[in-house]
């Protein structure tokens, strides 16, 4: 069985249709996808597509799912959704990140709520059952005397934390990561996660298929028109990692002598690079100055450009000299998205000193919220009648392209495991 109960379990839902399983039914669709153009209708639309996608690209996947700096001591919890699946990150007293299934291993119910919390030991709101911040259960009420408690710890998930960024998957057998790990750790270091806080967070509901909202999140097509703001500071023209241009190889020499990663680097999920603001541009801001008067990337030259990591299938991230921004789209139903967005600074960071939160915000939240409509424009002309696969730009749009690749590739690398062919 390739996924914990847990996902397995959201598969086999009523949500999946009834006429068959929504492997052989995507299968199809996944054939008549055309190399180099977006996906077929239904992969778009269809609770099937929703459901497959849950189990071959959530339930196998590694996620970034938030910062170690939002578990900050021994009883820090962290509630979040993947998906319609409720997972617990728990800071346990030896200090190490665990991650399980937010499922009471009684009658299921969840042991806490979305966010964060801080306690001692983990009870259950339902009955009482507690577990330790390890995961073992210590006590369930009312129980027979031959009941073992040792059978009933929490399910865990998998978790890696590197360089102040969290990452879980829910397979039974978690991808390779350490190369990735490696690599990340070179480029997110110098920017201090371990020690910042969490500034700002919100979730923003668009009504648009998780692909639409990733493929608009992994191009630039669009911006010098609809993101005006973005445009003042970031180099929206840009050509996938801003190869060719003379200004990208003095900004690479520049961080060559700052000693920054900054050569663009890739893996089949992930990619990694550090690229230059516009002229005079020090961060991501609705002007190009710093939003936090303590850095987090301390340095003589404040124009060290933007750190930019992309994980497949769901985020982005932004590090720049005073901030983090993290951005992150979980499905939640086939034509419905919670985009996710959290805001790091330094620790010791005062806010209303040395920073003013809606400030910080503004660029994203203005820049999210023109994203959300278009998101859900591509939506609704999606679900015309007449809708046709269209070509991506091979210029303007190579990591949409690149993404929807990845995407099939691993959804037929999954339809094989289960004997289900593609084409």
């Amino acid at each position: 069985m390739l996924l914990h109960d847990g996902a397995t379990t959201a598969r086999n839902t009523e949500h999946t249709t009834s006429t068959g399983s929504a492997e052989a039914m995507v299968a199809p669709w996944f054939a008549a996808r055309k190399p180099g153009h977006t996906l077929p209708q239904p992969l778009y639309t269809n609770r099937a597509a929703f459901d497959f996608d849950m189990t071959a690209i959530f339930g196998t996947s590694w996620l970034l799912v938030g910062f170690t700096c939002e578990l900050p001591r021994p009883g820090s919890t962290l509630a979040e959704m993947v998906g319609p699946w409720p997972i617990l990150l728990v800071h346990d007293k030896s200090g190490t990140i665990r991650g399980f299934h937010n499922s009471c291993r009684h009658r299921g119910s969840i042991l806490c709520k979305p966010g964060q919390h801080q306690a001692p030991r983990l009870i259950c709101p339902y009955h009482n059952w507690t577990y330790d911040l390890d995961g073992r259960l210590l006590a369930a009420p009312r129980m027979p005397e031959e009941f073992d408690k040792s059978d009933h710890g929490l399910r865990p998930i998998h978790v890696r934390c590197v360089s102040g960024l969290i990452f879980v998957c829910l397979a039974d057998e978690a991808p390779e990561f350490d190369t990735f790990a490696a690599h990340l750790e070179d480029y997110i270091a110098p920017h201090a996660l371990e020690t910042g806080k969490l500034a700002a967070h919100s979730t923003l509901v668009e009504y648009a298929n998780w692909k639409l909202v990733m493929e608009n999140g992994r191009e630039c097509y669009h911006c010098i028109t609809r993101h005006p703001e973005l445009a003042a500071t970031f180099p929206v023209a840009m050509s996938r990692h801003f190869e060719g241009s003379n200004a990208a190889q003095t900004f690479a020499d520049a961080m060559v002598e700052a000693d920054l990663a900054a050569t663009p680097i890739e893996g089949d999920w992930w990619q990694l690079a550090r690229f230059g603001l516009n002229p005079g541009v020090e961060t991501l801001s609705m002007d190009g100055k710093p939003l936090v008067k303590k850095p987090m990337l301390a340095r003589d030259d404040t124009h060290v450009g933007s750190m930019r990591l992309a994980v497949d299938p769901h985020s982005f991230l932004h590090a720049t000299t005073d901030h983090v921004f993290l951005f992150n789209a979980m499905p939640v139903g086939p034509t419905e998205t919670h985009v996710h967005a959290k805001w790091i600074v330094r620790g010791d960071a005062v806010e209303g000193e040395d920073y003013d939160r809606d400030a910080l915000m503004e660029l994203w939240t203005i820049t999210n919220g023109q994203d959300k409509e278009l998101a859900e424009n591509n939506q609704t002309g999606v679900n015309s009648p007449g809708y046709t696969p269209g070509p991506y730009s091979p210029d303007a749009e190579m990591l949409a392209q690149r993404f929807t690749d990845w995407y099939c590739d691993k959804a037929a690398e999954y339809l094989g495991r289960t004997g289900v062919a593609a084409a």
